[in-house]
C-alpha cells in the first residue's frame, strides 16, 4: 500500500477508471453479441442493432477506451460476420 498522498489518489482514480473501463468493453461485447444474433435470426431490428453496435464501438475509441484501430477492426469484421449472415 502507498504512503503518499498523491499515490494513494492515484489509485483511487485508477480503481474507478478500470471499473468504468471494464464495464464499457463488457457493454461492447453484448452490443455485438446482439447484433450478430438478431442477424442470423432475420429480425426486422437488425440494422438498428447493428448501428448501435457501431456508435458503441465508436464512442469507445474516442473516448479512449479501446484503440481507434481496434475499433476499425471490430466494426469491419462485424459488418462482414453481419453481410455473410444476412445473404444465406
Amino acid at each position: 500500500m502507498a504512503n503518499i498522498k498523491s499515490q494513494i489518489k492515484r489509485n483511487k482514480q485508477n480503481e474507478v477508471a478500470h471499473a468504468r473501463n471494464k464495464a464499457i468493453k463488457s457493454e461492447l461485447k453484448t452490443r455485438v453479441k446482439n447484433a450478430v444474433t438478431e442477424a442470423s435470426s432475420g429480425a426486422e431490428s437488425a440494422e438498428a442493432t447493428l448501428r448501435t453496435a457501431l456508435s458503441k464501438l465508436d464512442k469507445a475509441a474516442t473516448k479512449g477506451i479501446i484503440h481507434k484501430n481496434q475499433a476499425a477492426r471490430r466494426k469491419s469484421r462485424l459488418v462482414a460476420q453481419i453481410a455473410k449472415l444476412t445473404a444465406k
